[in-house]
């Protein structure tokens, strides 16, 4: 696990060296619609997935904060996960006339069109955290080292158990991933995979289910009632008799679905425990679950972070400035390359989220009990 002071402290200073914050933009109307023209005052719109997790809600307000901070104008709206309802968004936004898209995709292939309408209107466009694919019409991207969150997350299963130690198991291993539909999955998936798959080929793991592909472990959405009904399918088929020891799980919200089956079938009392359980996003309630014992492991994104890196990218657009980015060569959406500015993730568990979580100022005390 990462030292956490020494991960916060290059957390910060790289997103500070990230950013070289421009002055703030008189709050009136006008502007040039042409990339490169002075766009103070105007108006971004900002498009987030859904109001349904936590963690969608605080990137919507930071990049809000953020943009306001610079002069502009916002206008911020959710799809609901619903991709249909992202695009009419993101049309209606284009209409009245934004002077920059901020967009974390619900459906990865599903924005081509409104794009070139966005293209057409000549408006930037800054994919939010979730690459959009197949098109040209996408500017630059903000995210974290999406292959390293599977990486934190592979690497606490394998330490947990003892492997790493010297410990030759076998352990039980079911396996989770996210949602089909973002481009994000396959580099969690493959992160974590390039640490357990060694383990597995050794049989030191073992995937007692036999679902390893990644187009069998996917979560729609990232819908936690859906992870909760296939742990429960798994554990009915293929735990008759011996106990999960570890669940790969990509996201808080899935990890709350898997402990809901796994309490349900006796996890957690007697003789029982609960097995090493991971997740990401460091959403309050798996915090909190963590605190108490039951989730293991959460991967933290700083969101706050990337909601500048996001705010400072469609800044120096406008203002015919080259963003800086750090990534130049592996996110290619299949019509471009889409050069990126990628936060560092941190792996939390119960022994250093108060130095993580609470000194670094994300949550308080108080909100965690």
């Amino acid at each position: 696990m990462l030292n956490r002071r020494a991960a916060l402290a290059a957390m910060a200073t790289a997103a500070s060296l990230a950013l070289t914050l421009t002055a703030c933009g008189q709050n009136s109307e006008g502007g040039s619609d042409a990339k490169g023209g002075d766009a103070k005052g105007g108006t971004i719109g900002i498009a987030m997935p859904t109001k349904s997790s936590e963690r969608w809600i605080a990137d919507g307000k930071n990049v809000e904060k953020n943009l306001q901070a610079k002069g502009y104008k916002t206008k911020l709206v959710y799809g609901e996960d619903d991709p249909d309802t992202q695009v009419s968004q993101i049309e209606n936004l284009i209409t009245q006339g934004v002077k920059g898209l901020i967009v974390a995709a619900i459906d990865n292939k599903s924005l081509n069109n409104v794009l070139q309408e966005a293209a057409d209107a000549k408006i930037p466009v800054i994919a939010y955290d979730r690459l959009i694919l197949g098109t040209k019409n996408v500017d630059y991207y903000a995210s974290f080292d999406n292959e390293k969150v599977g990486k934190l997350q592979g690497q606490y299963i394998v330490d947990q158990l003892g492997l790493s130690k010297g410990k030759k198991g076998p352990f039980n291993l079911e396996l989770f991933a996210g949602s089909n539909d973002d481009n994000n999955t396959k580099y969690f998936f493959g992160g974590a995979m390039s640490v357990l798959q060694p383990y597995i080929d050794k049989k030191q793991l073992v995937v007692r289910s036999g679902q390893t592909a990644l187009n069998k472990v996917t979560t729609l959405r990232w819908d936690g009632t859906t992870a909760q009904k296939r742990m429960e399918d798994i554990l009915t088929s293929s735990y008759k008799s011996g106990r999960v020891d570890a669940v790969l799980s990509p996201y808080d919200g899935i990890s709350i679905g898997i402990l809901s089956a796994l309490k349900s079938d006796g996890y957690g009392s007697g003789s029982k425990a609960l097995p090493v359980i991971t997740g990401q996003d460091a959403e309050l309630a798996s915090v909190k679950s963590i605190i108490s014992g039951q989730q293991t492991q959460t991967v933290y994104k700083d969101t706050r972070q990337l909601a500048k890196v996001a705010a400072t990218m469609v800044d120096d657009v406008l203002k015919g400035k080259k963003p800086q980015v750090n990534d130049t060569k592996t996110y290619d959406n299949g019509s471009k390359v889409v050069p990126a500015y990628l936060l560092q993730p941190v792996s939390v568990d119960k022994s250093n989220y108060k130095q993580v979580l609470v000194d670094g100022g994300y949550y308080t005390e108080s909100e965690l009990k």
